[in-house]
Formats: structure tokens, C-alpha cells, sequence
């Protein structure tokens, strides 16, 4: 059992919805977890799955309309996010909670130098001079491993590189120490090289604040290096969840399962390389007409008659992994 005094986020039965001209969206639908101080809590699945909606749902930045949060709660330590009004809303963003997007160039202000930017973060929840904001911005930038902080302090965003953009946004969201960060899809635009960097620094910042993470990826990859937990997500449910060990060793669902069978992998030498990879056939089906039953039904092999008719309940396969799957024990059967 979790030591409740550690819990940073509890999220329970979370639902947000977007109202459509199609029809009622149901982008995430029942959704629970909990985060503690210094974990990190991956939220993994394909596009569409749900996992930024979750993300902006927790900063409670779902746009409003056509999207809303129609259901559950999300608890930051101790605090109900959902009771608050927007003005508290504001004080807890950037300051107990904060996010890292996916492309820093369209979340930095491109006129303003990036010192100024991260002084003006600090200066919103602190009270100080604007001189000792500066000093902190830069010792911010130091802290991220730019190199002559001073002086990149001064430049606008479209003189840094990728990485370094990157960087700056990380110095921003932890200029405050936040309790909580949350980190989407945080080196999808960046090439392989500079994505093992700034996924190593966003894990020394954390394990040297203590703060928790909620990692919102695509790549099973990543997540083997920098979860401690995972939660797989498909069509805006949670379909399992488990320590990153348990999850790699003997996954429980048949979607889990099709995930990691699609990762390339490199063949041991003298083996000829596998011709093309695995895929998990269809697509996600729309989220506004989903099926009675599971939603992944249609595309999984094991799938049997109650598959498409009954909903599967989150089932305990012991030690906190809980899979939604009729057929969860038969799961290694797949290929």
C-alpha cells in the first residue's frame, strides 16, 4: 500500500468530455491514479488514446467549450483541483504544478529574451525584485546545463536550437518547485541524441527536488528508462496498469501486448533482420460511437463473443497490476 502522506496527485474516476457536432467525444472516461513524491508514472498508447487530454486536464486547460471536465476529482496534495475557481486555478499552475509541452517554439514567447520569460514565471508566484528573479533565471539555465547562462538569458527563443529551447522550457516549470510535473511527449521534435540528454536531466532535476512526474509518451522505450509505474491507455480508458518490471515482463492486456511487440528491435548478429514490423491491425474506433463492449475487440485476436457486448471491469492480477481484459490470462497467447 502507498504511504498516503507521500501522495503528490490522486486522480479518481477522472472524465472530460468535448462536445462535438458529431456528437458527445469521450476523450477520457473513468480514469484514476496516483502519483507520490519523486515517482515518475507513465501514461503510454497511440495517438488519440486520450493521454494529452489527461495531461491538460489535470492543469485544468481543457478549452472550455467545446471540452469540460464532467466528472471525478484530481487532488494535488490535499488540494481539490476542480473546486477551485480560476484565479486560485492560476496560482497553483507554474507554482505547485507545472507541464512541459511538446514543442518548445510554440509555448515561448518569441518576443520576449528567455531570461525575462523565466523571471516573469518565478515573479507570478513570488514575491521579489525583479533583479533577484533575473539571478534566478539564470541559475535556472545553470541548472538545466546551458552553457553561459548569462549571456542565453539574454537571447530570444529563436536563438537557441531545439535542445536548448527544450532546456529553458524545463528551467521555467521548475523555477517554482513545483510538488508535481507533468512532461508530454517531452522530446518528440528533438533527434535521438538530444532526447536521452534531456530525458537524463529531467530525471536528475526530479530525483534532486523530489518531485513527481507524469510522463505522457508514444515510446515504450522511454519508458523502460524513466518510469517506475505505467498506465496503458486505449480509445480514453485505462486498460492497465503496473510497475514498469511487471508490465514488461508479463503484460495482461492484448493491447499492451501488441505495443511492445511492435518496438524494432536489433537482431543478434548472424540473425537475418526481420523484413518489415509488427502492427496491430485497424484503428482506434471514433470515440463518439464506441462499441458496448471493449473497445479494442475489433482488433484483437484473442476476442470472443463477450469481448463485444460487456465492458471488462479493471481486474487485480496482484501487487497493483490491474488489466480490463476478459481473456487477461490468456494473453501470452498472442503473437
Amino acid at each position: 500500500m502507498k504511504d498516503h502522506s507521500d501522495l503528490v496527485l490522486e486522480v479518481k474516476n477522472l472524465k472530460t468530455v468535448f462536445f462535438t457536432n458529431s456528437g458527445l467525444f469521450r476523450a477520457v472516461d473513468d480514469v484514476s491514479f496516483t502519483v507520490s513524491r519523486g515517482e515518475t508514472l507513465a501514461i503510454v498508447g497511440e495517438s488519440g488514446c486520450g493521454k494529452s487530454v489527461t495531461a491538460l486536464s489535470l492543469m485544468r486547460l481543457v478549452p472550455d467549450p467545446p471540452g469540460r471536465i464532467v466528472g471525478g476529482s484530481i487532488t494535488l496534495e490535499g488540494t481539490d483541483l476542480l473546486a477551485l475557481d480560476e484565479a486560485q486555478m492560476r496560482a497553483v499552475r507554474g507554482n505547485r504544478m507545472s507541464m512541459i509541452f511538446q514543442e518548445p517554439m510554440t509555448s515561448l514567447n518569441p518576443v520576449m529574451r528567455i531570461g525575462d520569460q523565466i523571471a516573469e514565471a518565478v515573479r507570478l508566484h513570488r514575491a521579489m525584485p525583479s533583479r533577484e528573479a533575473r539571478d534566478i533565471a539564470v541559475e535556472m539555465l545553470r541548472l538545466v546545463r546551458i552553457p553561459e547562462p548569462a549571456r542565453r538569458a539574454r537571447e530570444y527563443p529563436h536563438q537557441l536550437s531545439g535542445g536548448m529551447r527544450q532546456r529553458a522550457m524545463i528551467a521555467m516549470a521548475l523555477a517554482c518547485r513545483p510538488a508535481l510535473l507533468i512532461a508530454d511527449e517531452p522530446t518528440t521534435a528533438l533527434d535521438v541524441t538530444i532526447q536521452a540528454q534531456i530525458l537524463a536531466l529531467i530525471l536528475d532535476l526530479q530525483r534532486e527536488l523530489g518531485t513527481g512526474l507524469v510522463l505522457i509518451t508514444h515510446d515504450l522505450g522511454v519508458v523502460a528508462q524513466t518510469a517506475q509505474r505505467v498506465i496503458v491507455m486505449y480509445a480514453g480508458r485505462k486498460v492497465e496498469e503496473a510497475s514498469v518490471e511487471t508490465l514488461f515482463a508479463a503484460p495482461k492486456h492484448p493491447y499492451t501486448r501488441g505495443l511492445m511487440a511492435s518496438i524494432p528491435t536489433l537482431p543478434a548478429s548472424g540473425v537475418p533482420a526481420q523484413a518489415r514490423l509488427n502492427e496491430i491491425p485497424g484503428t482506434v474506433p471514433s470515440l463518439v460511437r464506441l462499441p458496448p463492449g471493449c473497445a479494442f475487440a475489433p482488433r484483437c485476436k484473442l476476442a470472443v463473443k463477450r469481448c463485444e457486448t460487456e465492458y471488462p471491469p479493471l481486474a487485480d492480477w496482484g501487487g497493483g497490476h490491474l488489466a480490463a481484459c476478459w481473456r487477461a490470462a490468456d494473453v501470452a497467447e498472442v503473437a
